[in-house]
Formats: C-alpha cells, structure tokens, sequence
C-alpha cells in the first residue's frame, strides 16, 4: 500500500496515507496535498524579487535603492547608481554583476529596484 503514494514530504516516512483530498503522516502528523506538491517540484527555479516585489531575470537592468558600503573600498555605492545586466545566482547575495568604479560585485536584491 504505501508503494501508492509518495513518502511523507517532511521526514519521508513511506507510511503515508490518504485523508480525503490531503495525504496524511501517521509518524510525524505532517499533511499535505499531493497535487500541490508535484508543482512546488516543477517550479524548483527560485524567484528573485526586488525591493519592490519585481520579479528579476538574467539580463535586467536595476537601480540601487540605498547607499552600500563595500569593504575595502573608500567609499559605498551611491543609491540611483544603475547596474546593468544582472546575473541571477543562489545564495545570500543572489545578484552578481559589474559596477563601474568598483568592479565585479554581489548584490542582495532586498537592496536594489529594477531599472
């Protein structure tokens, strides 16, 4: 019986079973639609918002929103400085990009707006 179903999408019990529309834990207690699971794994691409809750994209074009201090250098990025072609990465700073007067950089994009 538990051949049917997915394992449990919090300890990955095998145990699971259904619970009318839901899928049920009986190890952990954890629920969860099976349906909206399967899309959370097709859309595994991470979305990357800006200050304002603009969607970024490789390529973009985005204005720093607040002056940024940069260790090493004598002085921060000004805020209205534009960057031009962003490239999307995972971590932390999820934006890495060229600055002029500063060089290769990475960005959080809490701190910059698209252009």
């Amino acid at each position: 019986m538990s051949d049917q179903f997915p394992p449990c999408s919090n300890c990955n019990s095998p145990y699971a079973y259904p619970m009318e529309n839901l899928l049920a834990c009986p190890e952990c207690g954890h629920e969860w639609d099976p349906k909206l699971a399967e899309e959370e794994e097709t859309s595994a691409e991470p979305v990357v918002k800006d200050a304002n809750g603009n969607v970024l994209q490789d390529g973009d074009a985005v204005v720093v929103v607040k002056d940024l201090p940069v260790k090493g250098a004598p002085k921060p990025i000004k805020a209205g400085t534009k960057v031009k072609s962003i490239r999307l990465v995972d971590g932390d700073h999820n934006i890495d990009c060229k600055i002029d007067g500063f060089g290769s950089m990475a960005l959080k994009s809490e701190f910059v707006k698209k252009a």
